[in-house]
């Protein structure tokens, strides 16, 4: 399974942006999706995750009412919408993939991770 994530980009605070996952390979019904973010000197957070049937989705409080994950399964991509953007979503955004057990915020559940895009938010 490899995964390609793209949209992001240098947006003014306030701003909105789209960022896009597109899997390739044997994804199946049970996967789950997430967005996880790692800003500079940071740990890796998490921001929002979706199960395989769309039907339960998970936020980070930080991103709550601003962010919204969904997923396109016919084209094996998940989006995360991102609105009211603020400096400190600045950040590498990664998309993940995977059916371990456990929490959708635990990193640890994700066995597929794309390479990251840019998010930069100025003020």
């Amino acid at each position: 399974v490899q995964l390609q994530a793209s949209g992001g980009g240098l947006v003014e605070a306030g701003g909105s942006l789209r960022l896009s996952c597109a899997a390739s390979g044997n994804i199946y019904s049970g996967f789950a999706r997430g967005w996880f973010r790692q800003a500079p000197g940071k740990k890796r957070e998490f921001v929002a995750a979706i199960s395989w049937s769309g039907g339960s989705t998970y936020y980070a409080d930080s991103v709550k009412g601003r962010f919204t994950i969904s997923a396109d399964n016919a084209k094996n991509t998940v989006y995360l919408e991102m609105t009211n953007l603020k400096p400190e979503d600045t950040a590498v955004y990664y998309c993940a993939a995977g059916v371990g057990t456990g929490s959708y915020m635990d990193a640890r559940k994700y066995r597929y991770w794309g390479q990251g895009t840019l998010v930069t938010v100025s003020s």
